[in-house]
């Protein structure tokens, strides 16, 4: 792995600055420029990485990423434009298309970007990626490999796929999340034991997402072998069913995809 610069050093920069060196990256090889100094100390006590307060103060490694908010993005691109020299950046803000980054960088050519997901934070991650065609293959493999330390990575010919990888992956552990909590109430309300209720419901996606990732078979084929028939799960799928809760969820990815569209309009409009 290359010599890495961070620019924002927030959750998820932590999170993947731990997978880099839990990778095999020296700590002296990644610096990272953080404005708020309690973070930049913790950072530096954590994995002892170098830390700058300002971009200014920074070596700017063969690759970059860009980890800070979107809104703050158009700025800090400005500060780097005139700092740069054939760097590969990497941006997982969110929202912001590689044309609108290259503009703010005065042009630079060599950009991925990435949107991965808050399962990162355990190294369980999946992030989405994307680049112009003219970007070679050997660069293409450096951003992988940074994403590839906190989870699993995809690929996309198009960008705007990547309005449908924010809408799935990006906002999907909340709609995990949301199942999991109705679940756990649920369980609740039948008469179980708050702790008994969470501990079933967690380990039941945990094992549930194992095994569908650790099967040859199709989610539809595992849900099937669940299901007896004239059973207790064949009922509950049919409340389900009734329910329209397939549809509500293909809705629910539709609405985070056009807004995920909508938010990169913004966002190019910033400068």
């Amino acid at each position: 792995m290359h010599k890495v610069s961070f620019i924002g050093g927030g959750n998820m920069a932590a999170a993947i600055i731990g997978g880099l060196i839990s990778s095999g990256t020296q700590p002296a090889d990644i610096e990272v420029v953080e404005i708020n100094a309690d973070a930049r100390a913790q950072l530096a006590a954590r994995f002892g990485v170098v830390t700058h307060s300002d971009v200014s103060q920074a070596r700017l490694h063969a690759l970059i990423v860009l980890a800070v908010k979107p809104q703050s993005l158009p700025g800090v691109a400005a500060t780097l434009a005139s700092r740069l020299d054939g760097q590969l950046v990497v941006s997982i803000a969110a929202g912001v298309r590689v044309a609108d980054l290259a503009r703010w960088l005065g042009g630079h050519p060599r950009i991925v970007r990435a949107m991965p997901n808050t399962p990162a934070l355990v190294q369980a991650g999946v992030a989405g990626l994307y680049a112009s065609a003219t970007l070679g293959q050997e660069a293409r493999s450096q951003a992988e490999a940074v994403l590839r330390a906190v989870g699993g990575v995809v690929w996309l010919d198009d960008e705007s796929q990547l309005d449908v990888v924010t809408a799935v992956s990006g906002s999907g552990p909340a709609y995990v999340f949301y199942f999991i909590e109705s679940l756990e109430a649920a369980a609740v309300a039948q008469g179980l034991a708050p702790v008994t209720a969470r501990q079933l419901a967690l380990q039941t996606f945990f094992g549930a997402a194992k095994l569908a990732l650790e099967s040859r078979e199709e989610p539809a084929v595992l849900r099937q072998r669940v299901t007896s028939k004239g059973g207790t799960t064949e009922r509950g799928l049919s409340a389900l069913e009734a329910a329209e809760v397939r549809l509500a969820i293909g809705q629910a990815v539709e609405a985070a995809t056009r807004r995920s569209a909508e938010l990169g309009d913004e966002l190019g409009r910033l400068a």
